[in-house]
């Protein structure tokens, strides 16, 4: 805002008056406007008088309590209203003048702005049209640049072509003179340039000859149609230069011969430089195969034959094969490591000589493999005949495949040894592969046949072992009436284990030269089923020996039966054979749930060595896992029957037993005491206190041999034929009242032993048996009460009823007339 010239701004009045001064400017519209500080600029100047006026009104009436505003004073509340007013209206009017002229300058501004851009649009365009036709001419400079550099290039390239060929020509005019001289006379040589006669002249000899011989047989072939080995054995020339091949052929081989005989001399002083020359110069004979093949040749560890009994004597020395695989593989080792520190050797000196060190390396590790190592193996390596297997004694089959398996092993790792020192292009793994390919290829039938050598040798041992034992026990035996070797050779977990680790020896071996999954499966399956036919016939021949000491036992019990009317010495001697039976068949029982426990550990030791071992093997192939999984289960599936035969002649074998102990000890008056007033006697009778005893001391091995569904029905199915053969002896006697005290005592007894086979039917049998024997007790009224509640008993207990010595007596029979019929 602008002052007045005097300094102060001019009031209201004036403005409403006068000319209306400038109040606003355009500067006050500029840089950070704020409307809040131009309107303060405005009215600040009346608002002082205001506020120190109303400042003093404000104390009056806080003094009286009133606003003089209130009170209807004739003072004005804001007295300079009107100025501010007129200020208010005078700023309008120069805002509204301000507009017009800011409106002007935009319009001015514009038209300026339209008029510069239509100049600068008039300035693109030409500059536009003047690149255009400057880029016109860039592009014919490039073009004629272009046609200059080609036709430059064309004739740089007719000056290269022309300097070759004359290059080309000259080279070969020199060619021709030296071909002449080739083909002048048949197998004359002596007339030659000196070039072909110089020794320092060696290189450019051979050079020049190859070329010479290269092109007189193209010519040769092309023309004469004649091979170069027909020509080679022409001795006239009739045309051409067939004279000149001839006569190349042999210088070339004579050249060939010289520098031949010049590498082996500098080879025995080991002047390197020299052979290395030599090498150059021959590798433009066949690509220097023949320095290749004649320097390998040369080497000492193939000329010398000493080298090769040395060998042999290192592996096997005196012992030969009977040395043990161990002492083969340090033997073996040793030396493969000798070959390999050899090959290295020569190798630095192939590196310095020759200038494709690579090829020659190929030839010389091929050398080593095919030649020496394939001898060493020829001597360890004799594969047997799977018609006439080698004995035992000698080692067997197993011997042989241990040392196949050694050879493979340590002749795998000496290949890698050599692909590290180096040896070119050459398949080494390949080669080490064919050397045992004879032997691999038969390697699942040699493997399945020394299963099967060992597991008969193994038996043959355990026969010869119980033959021993029978041998050493026989006069005791004899002397018992046993007819000849003991059936009972029980089986052994350790012959199962030991069958188990032939078969991880084999797996082994079948990881070892099985490189694809599809065929390690397949192997591993063959193996593994010889495992299951060893282990299931083993178990199987065991259970059956088991068994028949069950039958011998079974045929002692049948031959001692005898009559009710003998004399009493043919009793007790009848009864102490008895006796005799009973403990052998005791002694087989025991024997028998060792073998169903053996068994039982046996299965389990072949089920976790499949988990473990097998498993993994077989997944590769679709069914194979599946396929091993049934073979298992059919093979164990006999071991199964056995078993459940033997288990039920258990069975028969114990209670054979408990009726013996019964007829023999339970007397007639144990049920049928006097009711004499006396007190009656509680204890189990003897012949219930002797088979409890017997049942506590045969099961216990039953008790620690089965498992599980086994035990249970094991169990069951005993306690079932001994609830039978109870209720059987015991509706053979006469019984009294304390006599059905008696018998409830000894059903009791049977009942807690029976709980601890925890069958709980059998329990339930044994309640009711007791409840049963009530009707030994009860008053002869009281019967139809006790049968009515306990309907379950009915049965039983109308046969138990009949068995009351009192039975005819109290007319019973007529009590139970209603009840009996309705059963």
């Amino acid at each position: 805002m602008k002052e007045t010239r005097d300094g102060h701004r001019p009031s209201s009045k004036t403005s409403s008056v006068s000319s209306v001064p400038l109040i606003l400017d355009l500067e006050d519209f500029k840089g950070d406007f704020s409307f809040d500080a131009l309107f303060g600029n405005l009215v600040n100047e009346h608002l002082p008088s205001f506020l120190e006026e109303d400042r003093d009104e404000g104390q009056d009436s806080l003094t009286t309590g009133n606003l003089r505003g209130t009170q209807g004073s004739s003072v004005p509340l804001f007295p300079k209203v009107d100025a501010v007013l007129d200020l208010f209206k005078d700023s309008c009017k120069e805002l509204v003048d301000l507009r017009h002229r800011i409106d002007g300058r935009l319009f001015n501004l514009k038209r300026e702005v339209s008029n510069q851009d239509a100049q600068h649009r008039q300035t693109l365009s030409e500059l536009e049209k003047g690149v255009d036709g400057l880029f016109d001419s860039f592009a014919r400079l490039d073009t004629r640049i272009s046609s200059v550099g080609q036709t430059a290039a064309k004739i740089g390239d007719h000056l290269q072509s022309a300097d070759s060929q004359r290059e080309t020509a000259s080279q070969t005019i020199e060619l021709i003179k030296y071909l002449m001289e080739f083909n002048s006379s048949p197998g004359d040589l002596m007339e030659l340039s000196p070039l072909f006669s110089d020794d320092s002249r060696v290189a450019e000899a051979a050079s020049i000859a190859q070329k010479l011989r290269s092109f007189a047989e193209e010519d040769v072939v092309r023309h004469g149609g004649i091979s170069v080995s027909s020509v080679m054995g022409t001795a006239n020339a009739s045309r051409g230069l067939e004279v000149a091949v001839s006569n190349l052929q042999e210088y070339c081989n004579e050249l060939e011969n010289r520098l031949l005989s010049r590498f082996d001399a500098a080879s025995q002083k080991r002047e390197l430089s020299t052979m290395g020359e030599c090498a150059k110069i021959l590798s433009q004979f066949n690509r220097g195969t023949s320095a290749m093949q004649h320097y390998v040749t040369t080497r000492p560890m193939f000329l010398d034959v000493e080298v090769m009994n040395a060998d042999i004597r290192m592996v096997l020395g005196d012992q030969g094969l009977q040395a043990g695989p161990n002492n083969l593989a340090r033997s073996l080792s040793q030396l493969y490591r000798e070959i390999t520190e050899i090959v290295r050797k020569e190798a630095a000196t192939i590196m310095a000589v020759f200038p494709s060190p690579n090829d020659v390396m190929s030839i010389l590790v091929q050398r080593v493999l095919e030649q020496r190592v394939s001898a060493i193996l020829d001597k360890m390596l004799v594969k047997p005949s799977l018609v006439n297997l080698p004995p035992v004694e000698e080692g067997g089959l197993l011997l042989y495949l241990r040392v196949l398996a050694v050879a493979y092993e340590k002749t795998q790792e000496l290949a890698k040894d050599l692909r590290a020192v180096g040896c070119g292009d050459l398949d080494v793994e390949g080669v080490t592969e064919s050397l045992f390919s004879v032997h691999k290829d038969e390697y699942p039938e040699h493997e399945q046949a020394s299963l099967h050598q060992l597991y008969q040798a193994k038996m043959e041992e355990l026969r010869v072992e119980g033959q021993q034992q029978y041998d050493s026990t026989g006069t005791i035996s004899r002397a018992k009436g046993a007819s000849g070797p003991p059936s009972h050779q029980q089986i052994s977990v350790t012959v199962v284990t030991e069958f188990v680790r032939w078969n991880e020896e084999s797996i082994s071996r079948c990881n070892l030269f099985s490189s694809q999954p599809a065929t390690l499966a397949a192997n591993v399956k063959l193996v593994f089923t010889c495992l299951l036919d060893q282990v299931s016939k083993y178990i199987t021949d065991g259970l059956e020996r088991a068994r028949e000491s069950l039958n011998e036992a079974a045929s002692l019990r049948e031959r001692f039966v005898i009559g009710a009317s003998v004399s009493r010495r043919v009793a007790a001697a009848a009864a102490s054979a008895a006796e005799a039976a009973a403990a052998a068949g005791e002694s087989s029982f025991r024997s028998f749930m060792v073998a169903v426990q053996r068994c039982a550990s046996s299965v389990a030791i072949v089920q976790q060595y499949f988990t473990n071992s097998i498993a993994r093997l077989l997944l590769p192939v679709d069914g194979a896992h599946a396929a091993s999984c049934e073979e298992m289960v059919t093979a164990m599936s006999r071991a199964e029957a056995a078993a459940f035969k033997g288990l039920q002649q258990c069975i028969e074998t114990v209670m054979a037993e408990v009726e013996r102990l019964l007829s023999s000890e339970q007397k007639l008056t144990d049920y049928r005491t006097p009711d004499d007033g006396m007190a009656p006697d509680h204890r189990p009778t003897n012949a219930c206190t002797r088979v409890v005893a017997y049942l506590s001391r045969v099961l216990d091995s039953a008790f620690t041999a089965l498992e599980g569904q086994n035990k249970q029905a094991f169990l069951t199915e005993l306690g079932n034929r001994l609830h039978k053969g109870l209720v059987s002896h015991w509706l053979k006697f006469t019984f009294s009242a304390s006599g059905g005290l008696r018998l409830k005592r000894d059903i009791t007894e049977y009942g807690e032993f029976l709980r601890s086979f925890n069958a709980p039917t059998i329990d339930e049998k044994f309640e009711l048996l007791s409840i049963t024997a009530n009707v030994f007790i009860v008053a002869p009224e009281s019967l139809p009460t006790l049968f009515e509640g306990n309907p379950n008993i009915r049965k039983d207990a109308l046969k138990f009823t009949q068995l009351r010595d009192d039975f005819k007596s109290a007319k019973i029979a007529s009590k139970l007339n209603n009840l009996m019929a309705n059963t």
